[in-house]
């Protein structure tokens, strides 16, 4: 199930699903600590009128709609139900400043007669992403509130309803004991008032409306997040002495702040694509991490399904994700994620790991130490290379020496060292490592064309310092690479480059697969000239076998028979949005004006009325597969579309 909604701080970070409800809450970091990953976790609405009780997450009844409609990360979420002739109106954010994630909710009276509308506000943790029994609920008399705590996690919930907050609640176990919920305790309209449990604990509290005819109501709920009892309940005394209302205008300040740079980079772009790339941008911010890290995706639906799901930062992620914001000018996001990255490369290697928690420890792998008889770090050899060329990039960009002060010694001299000395003498290509798409152990074509860019890039870095010996090192390196890539990766049988290849027995083994990273890291990185015969004969290639024609446009896919997620009737495997945009990104450079602006309405019409794209969609049903959001798929959108902004020459 997509999250339609995401709103962060890059401290709290909530995911709302189709149905309207917390289905992700992340505290104290972006991606890790999901307080509520598991299918009991739901934090339900319900709403009572006269004698009949509705969730809305357990009927048809209910139409959804979603979208952030004030240029901020702020949610607005219509829930209807016409049998019942109401409407729940939310207004979600999570305080830029202040870790709570709020609800102000608007209740509309459909019907030609005034009723009672009581409206029931449940939430379930699992803290810490224990799974554990050892959670206590209890409520507050002092504060009107009922407080979630575990160790260093506590969570406080309240509202204000007029004068007053909730006026009723319920706190108690469920998953244990035959127990469902405290939700069940609302079903005929009231709550048992259960002061404290301990164990798995849930809690619900009431809110109560007399809505005239034809009329509306207001409440507001929240909960409060903190990494002490005391610090969650000083957030919760703010939200009461201010109101929710000023904190959620001061929210949207803040986000109108940050989006200035945005702003004034949208005014360039087809008005038609203007909000995609504002919501896309906010979304990307919400994944990211005030620490550095850049989260991959916050949607755990994965974790139904597989054995872990997406909360991990992938070094070249994050690097591919900061580039359209480098582009635009934003600096604290990239540095934060350049420390990042610093703090957690091993200066004796020189080289990025998989991925990594958001606390920087080491995320989870699949790849091993041995590979068919070949000896070798588990790495991708573009993570490395990747974030070394785009800190140049941004380096290039600003030209400000503290920079160099900052990264050069601990994160540049390590990488590029590693990069230009993790060479196959055989091949004068880089050593082999997993693919971009972590599955194949070999040399890549699109790995060796980031680790030549990152090589020529960090060349610069070292001639801007002043260091010589690695301004030399560095470039031979990268001019080797060209050389051997130029030799072994073009495939002219096929008219395209080899996904990769990788030595065994004394034989250059060669993967014909069509991969269309192969193709964009040749054109995008350098490896070989956009305008040569290679790169042209290439794309039609691609055009041929994926069934690219003018009209109408379909997605790519990342291979050949790509069965990531894969149904039994989608032909040539689902779309991806990151490839599908990366052939818009070539055709915009080559002036094939008419083709990005079919890709470009391809991806709006797929896109959620949040502006919300997940990693695949199914071919044929045009429904969203694996995560959504999806970061990367954001960024790739706010790349292609500055690409499509047309500067004027200077005379």
């Amino acid at each position: 199930m997509a999250r339609p909604i995401v709103l962060s701080n890059g401290e709290l970070h909530v995911g709302i699903n189709a149905s309207g409800l917390v289905h992700d809450f992340y505290f104290p970091y972006v991606g890790l600590e999901n307080h509520s990953a598991g299918p009991e976790l739901r934090h339900r609405v319900g709403v009572w009128i006269e004698g009949q009780i509705s969730w809305l997450d357990k009927t048809s009844d209910w139409e959804f709609s979603f979208k952030y409609p004030h240029d901020a990360l702020i949610g607005h979420t219509v829930a209807k139900n016409e049998s019942m002739g109401i409407i729940l109106e939310f207004d979600d954010f999570v305080d830029a400043t202040h870790n709570a994630f709020v609800r102000n909710i608007h209740v509309v009276n459909t019907i030609d007669r005034p009723r009672e509308i009581r409206v029931f506000m449940h939430q379930a943790f699992a803290i810490g992403d224990s799974r554990s029994n050892t959670d206590t609920a209890q409520y507050l008399p002092d504060s009107d509130s009922v407080l979630h705590y575990r160790g260093r996690r506590a969570f406080v919930v309240s509202g204000r309803n007029g004068e007053g907050a909730f006026d009723q609640h319920a706190v108690g176990i469920f998953g244990i004991e035959g127990r469902e919920g405290t939700y069940r305790d609302a079903e005929d309209g009231e709550l048992s008032n259960g002061n404290v449990e301990h164990g798995r604990v849930d809690s619900t509290v009431r809110f109560v409306l007399s809505v005239d005819a034809n009329s509306s109501g207001r409440f507001s709920y929240w909960i409060a997040a903190g990494t002490s009892t005391r610090q969650a309940l000083m957030v919760h005394k703010q939200l009461q002495d201010e109101g929710t209302i000023r904190r959620m205008e001061r929210t949207a300040a803040n986000w109108h702040q940050w989006l200035r740079p945005a702003l004034k980079a949208s005014k360039k772009i087809d008005p038609e694509y203007r909000d995609l790339f504002i919501n896309s941008l906010l979304i990307v911010k919400s994944q990211i991490d005030t620490r550095g890290a850049v989260i991959a995706s916050t949607d755990t639906t994965m974790l139904n399904y597989s054995r872990d799901a997406y909360g991990y930062c992938w070094p070249r992620d994050g690097a591919l994700v900061l580039w359209p914001l480098i582009r635009m000018g934003y600096k604290d996001e990239p540095v934060r994620f350049f420390e990042f990255c610093k703090d957690v490369l091993n200066p004796s290697t020189g080289y990025l790991m998989h991925k990594y928690r958001a606390d920087g420890a080491l995320g989870s792998s699949w790849h091993p130490y041995v590979h068919d008889g070949i000896l070798a770090p588990p790495i991708q050899e573009d993570e490395t290379a990747l974030v070394l060329f785009v800190f140049a990039q941004f380096y290039a960009i600003h030209k400000d020496s503290k920079y160099l002060d900052m990264f050069y010694d601990q994160m540049v001299v390590p990488m590029a060292n590693f990069l230009a000395e993790y060479i196959d003498q055989a091949t004068g290509l880089p050593k082999p490592s997993y693919d971009l798409w972590e599955e194949n152990f070999l040399t890549t074509t699109f790995s060796t064309a980031v680790t030549y860019a990152a090589l020529a890039a960090a060349s610069d870095l070292a001639e801007a310092r002043g260091d010589s010996d690695h301004c030399v090192k560095w470039q031979s390196a990268s001019d080797d690479i060209l050389k051997a890539a130029q030799r072994h990766l073009y495939n002219s049988d096929r008219g395209y480059f080899y996904k990769g290849v990788i030595l065994k027995d004394g034989h250059l083994q060669k993967d014909e697969t069509i991969d269309v990273s192969a193709f964009f890291g040749a054109f995008m990185f350098g490896l070989f000239p956009a305008d040569g015969e290679e790169i042209q004969t290439a794309v039609k290639t691609i055009e041929t076998v994926f069934e690219l024609g003018d009209e109408p446009v379909r997605g790519v896919p990342r291979y050949e028979n790509d069965n990531y997620y894969r149904t039994e009737t989608s032909g040539l495997g689902n779309s991806w949005f990151i490839t599908t945009l990366w052939m818009a990104q070539y055709y915009n450079e080559t002036g094939n004006t008419e083709q990005v602006q079919r890709i470009l309405e391809w991806v709006k019409l797929r896109a959620l009325k949040s502006g919300v794209l997940s990693e695949q969609v199914h071919p044929e049903t045009q429904e969203f597969m694996s995560v959504a959001p999806l970061t990367w798929t954001h960024a790739e959108l706010l790349s292609t579309l500055l690409d499509t902004i047309s500067e004027p020459k200077e005379q």
